[in-house]
């Protein structure tokens, strides 16, 4: 667990992100986070924020900011929708699977619940809007797959969705990327970020529970 706790501490850090991998680390961990269910807990709004200001500060691997900025999104992008595209199809394979599973660290059955119910709500929108939302963004594709979303519909979405992700919240640490105030105010940045994107789900999880205190499965 220290081994864990460690390395998402590191995920903070962009100097060590340089060192180990560079923004590929980046790539790898949006792809885990939107593609299997154990990747709920990764830290994708923050890492994409940080991973813009590391593009600010960096001349990889082109010369020229600008295209350094727009390789790395849509690098990243391609990840999230690729991964999507996992999660999606993961949920066409393992839709009664997913919900006999017990619980464990790696797989919260309240969660797929939870991105069902908001599914629902948003229909094939919520595709784009979970991209913005911690928790929902692992669980939303899985949905789309269980409700056998079509193909075309499921793909316009998807890769909408990640591009706007990708888009705004890189270009977001990018143009804070030389700002010294933000590189030493960066964990309270960090905190922001996962407070505007995580409080609308906590108040809406309460709301819900007050209103519905069983939640209906995928069967009802």
């Amino acid at each position: 667990m220290e081994t864990i706790i460690d390395f998402f501490t590191h995920l903070t850090n962009p100097e060590w992100i340089m060192r180990y991998g560079g923004l590929y680390i980046v790539v790898l961990i949006v792809f885990i986070e939107t593609g299997f269910p154990f990747g709920f807990f990764l830290p994708g709004d923050s890492l994409l924020f940080i991973a813009g200001m590391v593009i600010a500060n960096a001349l990889s691997p082109f010369d020229v900011q600008f295209l350094n900025l727009l390789y790395w999104i849509v690098l990243i992008a391609t990840a999230g929708t690729l991964g999507n595209f996992m999660g999606y199809w993961l949920g066409k394979k393992s839709e009664a699977l997913l919900f006999e599973r017990k619980d464990n660290f790696f797989f919260k059955k309240k969660y797929l619940l939870q991105a069902k119910e908001f599914y629902d709500k948003k229909g094939g929108g919520a595709i784009i809007l979970a991209r913005f939302l911690p928790i929902v963004r692992t669980f939303a594709p899985l949905v789309a797959g269980m409700v056998k979303m079509g193909r075309r519909k499921f793909s316009f979405y998807n890769i909408t969705g990640s591009f706007l992700w990708a888009a705004t919240i890189v270009t977001a640490g990018f143009l804070m990327g030389e700002n010294m105030w933000a590189k030493q105010n960066l964990e309270k940045i960090l905190i922001g970020i996962v407070m505007i994107t995580t409080v609308p789900v906590l108040i809406k999880m309460l709301i819900s529970k007050r209103k519905k205190p069983r939640i209906k499965t995928i069967a009802g």
